[in-house]
């Protein structure tokens, strides 16, 4: 057994190195998502959590963004400066903590960020302001500093 598959090794490299390399990327992707400790949500979801706790909304995107509208109640902390903001955010620890960007991407980043830093409730909406505007859910226009 073990020689065919040395065998197999040395007449056929390329598909052992695709095959390493595309086991690699599974248990990678599936140890990350093993070890997030945020969840990431769709729109509908989200409005159930922010229905039923004390949710604080935390937008992410630069301030270019934000001018088309924001969610309701939101506070927005640019990516770019949430290393120096966290402090700030540290009172909604106990809270749950709702983060998005435009796609859901950014937001992830800070999703883990704030894990890291103790926060239990932290949700991630996925597909960003995109997806919540699909779902024809309100924006607002005023900004919550």
């Amino acid at each position: 057994m073990l020689q065919q598959i040395l065998e197999f090794s040395t007449n056929h490299p390329f598909l052992v190195v695709a095959f390493l390399a595309l086991s690699g990327l599974i248990l990678f992707t599936e140890f990350r998502n093993l070890s997030q400790k945020f969840i990431t949500l769709g729109p509908s979801a989200a409005i159930s959590i922010i229905n039923k706790s004390n949710t604080m909304l935390l937008d992410v995107r630069e301030v270019s963004e934000i001018k088309a509208g924001m969610l309701n109640d939101a506070i927005h902390i640019p990516l770019s400066g949430i290393g120096k903001r966290l402090a700030e955010l540290d009172k909604y620890k106990d809270d749950s903590v709702l983060v998005y960007c435009r796609s859901g991407s950014r937001s992830g980043s800070v999703c883990r960020t704030l894990s890291g830093r103790g926060f239990e409730k932290v949700y991630n909406l996925a597909g960003g302001i995109m997806a919540w505007e699909d779902a024809h859910l309100p924006v607002s226009t005023k900004r919550k500093k």
